[in-house]
């Protein structure tokens, strides 16, 4: 999505470039965009968001298409954000954002991106008559409940949107604002295949206030799967990524599947950090200054590449297969490319026990009931 291919309007009653007002009533102050955003509806920046500067804009299409050959069990994402501010420093869509012209660092964690007619858009797309009502994912870039959904409320509208058309849908997020929509939800998966997923690779609340300072912390993230559990929901866990010297130690690894366990997740996908351009610089400034004894094994375990060696590959595998049996959750790893043989495309990922699938171990569509053996706990 590219600044130059959007149509910008103001909102009701202001005027192009007027920002909104802070808690106080008063004018937040202006924030000044990196470049010249010719039609931006408006660049905010307000108190409550102290650090981030969102720029709202109206897209012509928020259906994207997964590309030909993805072993992913959809064909079909949408995105209400780019950037995002959980800023985690080992997040691989921090590339994405130097396609609108930002930087993959700090630019990525506060120039977020807001489609603000999300919502209304889709629905214009559902309505079609070549939609053929596949199953669509959310969350699979940047995350649809970091705090700019708090400020916006864009999910509701997509969820209905989705399940009013007879759309299956499924979202992956770190954010706990999600069960403000647990009873959306509950609705929708009335009329549609639903499955959640909750991003979660540690436990240690110190580590992931480090390497993760703008997600709720794991103690909330595991709150939220036995809520959604509660609620009869599928969740599933994307634990990754498993951090090499600093969350991959047996205790370590004891204390998350013990916990998702005990929380109730339907299935958990793990695997080892993946470092592609974009996320490898801002992770190595991030060792070099917080773990300096450490960075140069992680240059060695990487070398010039994405990925752990083969050798590091292998021994986690069998780490995550043994924790995996011994907290009773099956066998399978979920849609994932981090496979010990083939570590392609690790953005195309999807945690076991989150998607309702058919028989066929795809997306389960309209009207189609999910096959026998989705992978549950116990």
């Amino acid at each position: 999505m590219r600044w130059d291919a959007q149509a910008l309007r103001p909102r009701l009653g202001e005027q192009p470039g007027e920002q909104g007002s802070n808690s106080t009533g008063t004018a937040a102050p202006a924030a000044e965009p990196l470049l010249p955003l010719a039609g931006l509806v408006r660049s905010v920046s307000t108190p409550e968001f102290a650090g981030v500067t969102f720029h709202e804009v109206t897209a012509k299409s928020v259906l994207n298409k997964v590309a030909a050959g993805s072993r992913m069990p959809f064909e079909w994402t949408v995105n209400p954000y780019r950037g995002c501010s959980h800023a985690c420093v080992y997040c691989f869509a921090r590339k994405s954002h130097t396609y609108l012209d930002f930087d993959a660092g700090l630019d990525f964690d506060s120039h977020v991106v807001v489609k603000i007619n999300a919502a209304e858009v889709l629905r214009k797309e559902l309505a079609k008559p070549s939609w053929g009502r596949q199953h669509v994912a959310l969350g699979t870039n940047t995350d649809p409940y970091q705090r700019a959904e708090g400020r916006y409320s864009l999910m509701p509208g997509i969820i209905g949107a989705l399940a009013d058309s007879g759309t299956p849908l499924s979202i992956l997020t770190k954010g706990t604002l999600l069960a403000r929509d647990i009873p959306l939800l509950k609705h929708a998966a009335a009329q549609v295949p639903v499955g959640i997923g909750i991003s979660l690779a540690m436990t240690d609340e110190r580590l992931s206030e480090a390497v993760e300072p703008g997600t709720p912390g794991p103690r909330a993230r595991l709150k939220l799967v036995s809520r959604l559990r509660d609620a009869g929901l599928p969740c599933g866990v994307m634990a990754m990524p498993i951090l090499p010297w600093l969350s991959d130690s047996d205790e370590a690894l004891d204390s998350l599947f013990g916990a998702l366990a005990s929380a109730g997740a339907t299935g958990v996908t793990a695997g080892a950090l993946y470092l592609k351009p974009g996320t490898r610089e801002w992770f190595m400034q991030w060792i070099a200054a917080r773990h300096p004894e450490l960075a140069g094994r992680y240059r060695r375990l990487y070398g010039t590449g994405s990925y752990a060696s083969k050798e590091y590959r292998e021994w986690l595998a069998g780490r995550i297969r043994y924790f995996k049996a011994r907290h009773g959750f099956s066998g399978s790893h979920g849609f994932s490319h981090r496979d010990v043989d083939d570590p392609r495309g690790e953005e195309a990922q999807y945690p076991a026990g989150s998607i309702p699938l058919d028989g066929a171990g795809r997306a389960a569509q309209a009207g189609a009931a999910p096959a026998a053996s989705q992978p549950t706990l116990f």
